[in-house]
């Protein structure tokens, strides 16, 4: 595999995943990465329904239970399929919010999630395989991509320059089944990332300070 312009060695697994991501998530997951630019955590937590009282600090296991179960969600001690498990916290100026079940997955999260003269975005990704990316800025939907419908050669120039240049680092991955240069299902959550300056290791988000929360 190739490495990509914005990620460094050891920062993707073998499909293109920013790793993180992967060694957050349960075995075939259904997920979605929040992020945005000037709100803390627990704030951005609540924007996306959960309550405060609920909200807790977080220290990731080393292991989870069974495949089934994310990091997040045993770090909370829940059964799968009882409840989304949000894990959140701060790296410079973005925030994330990772969401292990696709429970927020809503346009209207996103918009909410840019109020204020925010900048956010929402990268989805379904058990069936399914992969977009929401933009949106003070509030309003700036950009839906549809990774299906994804040819970069042709939409990149028409995105917002902060968009096109997270794409850009995304790169692609040298995938069987992909043409050269074709966007793969997992550029999405290399955007997201890029967007956030989130190409990173889970030994270093294990020292972030993290909020965790159940959700449904």
């Amino acid at each position: 595999m190739m490495p990509t312009p914005g990620f460094p060695p050891s920062t993707l697994n073998t499909e293109g995943t920013p790793i993180w991501i992967t060694d957050l998530a349960a075995g075939d997951p259904n997920h979605i990465l929040h992020v945005v630019r000037g709100i803390e955590p627990a704030e951005a937590l609540e924007v996306l329904g959960a309550k405060q009282s609920l909200i807790q600090a977080c220290e990731l296991p080393d292991s989870t239970p069974d495949e089934r179960t994310s990091l997040p969600a045993a770090a909370l001690g829940i059964e799968p399929g009882t409840s989304a498990a949000l894990l959140a916290g701060r790296i410079g100026e973005w925030t994330f919010v990772y969401d292990d079940s696709g429970f927020t997955y809503d346009d209207a999260a996103t918009k909410a999630l840019s109020a204020d003269g925010r900048m956010a975005a929402t990268s989805v990704y379904t058990i069936n395989g399914d992969a977009s990316l929401t933009y949106a800025v003070d509030g309003e939907q700036v950009q839906w991509v549809n990774i299906d419908d994804l040819v970069l050669e042709a939409d990149l120039p028409s995105m917002p320059a902060e968009l096109r240049a997270a794409f850009e680092a995304a790169g692609t991955i040298e995938l069987e089944g992909f043409e050269s240069g074709e966007a793969d299902r997992q550029i999405a959550m290399r955007a997201a990332c890029s967007l956030a300056s989130l190409a990173l290791t889970l030994s270093v988000l294990r020292r972030v300070p993290l909020l965790v929360v159940p959700l449904g």
